[in-house]
């Protein structure tokens, strides 16, 4: 692969030092802790929405606006960090992502009505997209090879129980003070982050001087937007049922949306390869010529969009066939998302020493385990059965985000690793509405099937997330048998200093 001749993005410091001094330490602490709060924002209002109905008077439809630009303003902005990265200093990307997550939450707090609640959320996502690929660049280029695992480690934390207990969060604030407060108790946490970023972050690397290209920007934007907006439509809204449990069905304009937004991708595709000659690409493409980095990338589609349509799909399930309250259902989800950030550090250790392969093989096998037992769900089925399904499911993909993440952007060089973090954030995005929308549709289908047979609301969705979890059991293996082929990446050694392992 070509690093051309720029001045590379990657650290000046030493990453054949076993210890991170203190000022990188310090550094990637403060941007952990600041993606972690940023990241809790995407899944915080998701069961406040009904409190946000009430309060300003607004329908289902008009709320659910406040997640789905969200998504949609993440979709557009991560595909532009690579190009953030390399041309601004570190020091100014972070101070321009918590300045627009600070601003964004405190126009959520004082809003009076939908519309700046909206706009704040929009600002919001603006800064937290920028956020988790500053943080994977910046940790690829501090860390020593063989400590990455360790620390990305750390990384999975924030990208698994940030979003878990979000909902869990949600719920306790709510069921003690306004919606509102939901915000009013992150500003203070954003704007310390900020305080102390403006105090101590420092510059990783040099900025390389380059022009963004317009048109590639104009393309990225349509085409990821209207994608991952096309995707939440193929689930009827994202609901997955109407009150009476009967699919919502899909409009002609989600199937626009879905090739324009495709068509828009491959003309970007073909300006990014044509750009790549003069290393002016706002996503460089040549991350894809590692083998590794195109088959993690790969995995990541299926594993991102079952954790996702997982997080969507259980509630819908323990709500409307089992008829828990949303504090409830909160609480069940907790321990899966709190497992898999326990586990993260310790599968990071591992992964130095080991590699990707015996961690990504037994893990997804685990994961199709814990698809297996929630694929025997019914109206009846006891609450510890459902707990356990979704520890084992989640313990799996603790032992396969960390790797992954980890393999894929060690396999880059150092010029390409901000475009590599810009196509796992966006991947996470995409694959994710993805998940969300293909699980949500085939359990509303399934439950249509269900009740054309004179079967019960409930007894067709619990039929019908049932089914979606045996389709799960063999994309995991499927997904085990694709992780065979993913090799070590060269130069990466065991945490005791060992030989590197090669390919």
């Amino acid at each position: 692969m070509n690093s051309s001749s720029a001045p590379s993005a990657s650290l000046p410091a030493s990453p054949a030092s076993d210890r991170l001094s203190p000022r990188d330490r310090s550094v990637i602490t403060l941007l952990l802790v600041s993606a972690f709060v940023v990241i809790l924002n995407e899944t915080i209002l998701s069961v406040a929405l009904p409190h946000i109905m009430e309060d300003l008077r607004i329908g289902a439809s008009t709320a659910q606006w406040l997640t789905t630009a969200f998504m949609l303003t993440m979709a557009v902005v991560i595909p532009v960090t690579g190009f953030l990265i390399q041309r601004f200093s570190t020091r100014a990307v972070f101070l321009l992502a918590m300045s627009l997550f600070s601003a964004g939450t405190a126009i959520c707090a004082a809003s009076p009505s939908f519309a700046p609640l909206l706009a704040g959320r929009i600002v919001q996502a603006s800064g937290t997209a920028v956020m988790m690929p500053l943080l994977m660049t910046t940790v690829m280029n501090l860390v020593p090879v063989h400590r990455r695992g360790q620390v990305m480690g750390n990384i999975s934390i924030v990208i698994s129980v940030a979003p878990a207990v979000g909902p869990t969060v949600s719920g306790l604030v709510l069921s003690v003070l306004p919606w509102r407060f939901l915000f009013v108790l992150v500003l203070p946490i954003a704007i310390g982050a900020l305080a102390l970023g403006m105090r101590r972050i420092e510059n990783v690397g040099e900025p390389v001087a380059s022009k963004v290209d317009v048109l590639s920007f104009l393309l990225s934007g349509i085409g990821f937007g209207t994608l991952v907006y096309g995707l939440s439509g193929l689930s009827g809204g994202g609901h997955g049922a109407s009150a009476d449990g009967a699919p919502a069905g899909i409009a002609t304009s989600t199937w626009v949306f879905l090739a324009i937004g495709v068509f828009a991708l491959i003309v970007f595709g073909l300006r990014q390869r044509t750009l790549q000659r003069e290393d002016r690409a706002l996503l460089d493409l040549r991350t894809f010529a590692s083998r590794n980095f195109a088959l993690s990338v790969a995995l990541m589609v299926l594993m991102m969009g079952a954790m996702f349509g997982m997080i969507v799909l259980l509630p819908i399930y323990l709500q409307n066939a089992l008829g828990l309250e949303t504090l409830q259902v909160g609480l069940m989800m907790l321990p899966g998302g709190l497992l898999m950030g326990l586990a993260a550090p310790f599968v990071g250790r591992l992964y130095d020493r080991v590699g990707p392969r015996p961690l990504l093989v037994p893990g997804l096998v685990v994961v199709a385990g814990g698809m297996l037992v929630l694929s025997t769900i019914s109206t009846t089925t006891p609450i510890w059965h459902i707990v356990a399904g979704h520890l084992l499911i989640s313990i799996g993909l603790a032992c396969v985000f960390t790797p992954l993440f980890t393999n894929a952007l060690g396999s880059l060089t150092p010029r390409l690793i901000s475009h590599g973090s810009a196509i796992v954030g966006t991947i996470q995005q995409v694959a994710g509405a993805a998940g969300t929308a293909i699980m949500v549709a085939l359990m509303t289908a399934g439950a249509a099937r269900v009740q054309a047979a004179g079967g019960s609301p409930a007894k067709g969705i619990a039929s019908g997330t049932a089914g979606v979890f045996v389709i799960g059991i063999f994309l995991a293996l499927g997904a085990a048998a694709l992780a065979l082929f993913i090799t070590r990446n060269p130069g990466e050694a065991d945490s005791e200093g060992g030989a590197p392992h090669g390919h």
